[in-house]
């Protein structure tokens, strides 16, 4: 009987009314006498069946039989993710958060980073590779996050990709989408070129080095980059790439952040900025 009782109050992935308010405005609205099929599936089901797949990290086939078919739920998610609807509700949703805290709605600097994680056999050998520093054969992401830790900018590679390289990709990503970013925070890995063609874009690419090699610590500014990998590892399809396109992985830590996000804008008021 308890079983049963969970399960008819949903799951823990399930939005609440105060989050799904804030997420429809930014989704695609159903426009009278548009042509094709109508639709059949409320949005806020269908949205809540790629939240679950992202926090459960099961396979689409394996979807419970109370969400929308699986393919279904897999072609909103594909659609949403090449047409940047997926996109607008994100950014939509860190200016909303970034307001609410008293910030203004583009930032001004940003901190990058990169973490490799380990690839399904659903990954193709072609988009994958070996990072000989962390020993993980699958692919690479490089962020780029605000001071509060919100994505701004998100590049999939193969893991043997140097993050200098791939550092080029992801902050002309990150001037195209944000115009006001002048001031870039990053690693010792980033040193070299990467300061020229930064500057290129008038951004100013500054250090943060360890004091101490070989020794922890809690570096200044890097610690937001590393707490946003820790949020978007709570969904356990980011744990592991098991994406055949490296645009759905980037796609899985968007939907990742849009949760985070849509939790924090629903707190009341005296707790939206306890983070």
């Amino acid at each position: 009987m308890r079983r049963a009782e969970e399960q008819a109050s949903g799951y823990p992935s399930d939005l609440t009314d105060a989050q799904w308010q804030v997420i429809a405005p930014h989704l695609p609205q159903d426009v009278p006498g548009r042509r094709g099929r109508p639709r059949v599936w409320p949005l806020r089901r269908i949205v809540e069946a790629i939240l679950y797949v992202d926090r459960a990290g099961c396979a689409w086939r394996y979807l419970p039989c109370d969400f929308p078919p699986w393919r279904t739920v897999y072609g909103y998610f594909a659609a949403w993710r090449d047409d940047d609807t997926l996109t607008r509700l994100h950014d939509g949703l860190r200016a909303q958060v970034r307001a609410a805290a008293g910030r203004d709605g583009e930032p001004t600097a940003a901190i990058i980073d990169s973490q490799s994680v380990r690839a399904a056999g659903t990954v193709p050998r072609a988009s994958r590779g070996w990072d000989n520093a962390k020993k993980v054969n699958g692919r690479k992401r490089h962020i780029a996050v605000d001071s509060m830790g919100l994505v701004l900018a998100v590049v999939v590679t193969a893991a043997s990709v140097q993050d200098r390289d791939a550092a080029r990709p992801l902050l002309q990503n990150l001037h195209r989408a944000h115009r006001h970013i002048r001031l870039i925070w990053a690693d010792a890995v980033y040193t070299g070129k990467l300061n020229g063609w930064a500057a290129a874009m008038k951004m100013t690419l500054q250090i943060v080095a360890r004091r101490q090699p070989h020794t922890f610590e809690v570096l200044p500014r890097r610690w937001v980059v590393e707490r946003t990998f820790a949020w978007i590892s709570k969904h356990r399809r980011t744990v592991r790439d098991y994406e055949c396109l490296p645009a759905s992985h980037e796609a899985m830590i968007l939907w990742a952040m849009t949760a985070l996000m849509a939790r924090r804008l629903a707190q009341p008021a005296h707790l939206s900025n306890a983070h």
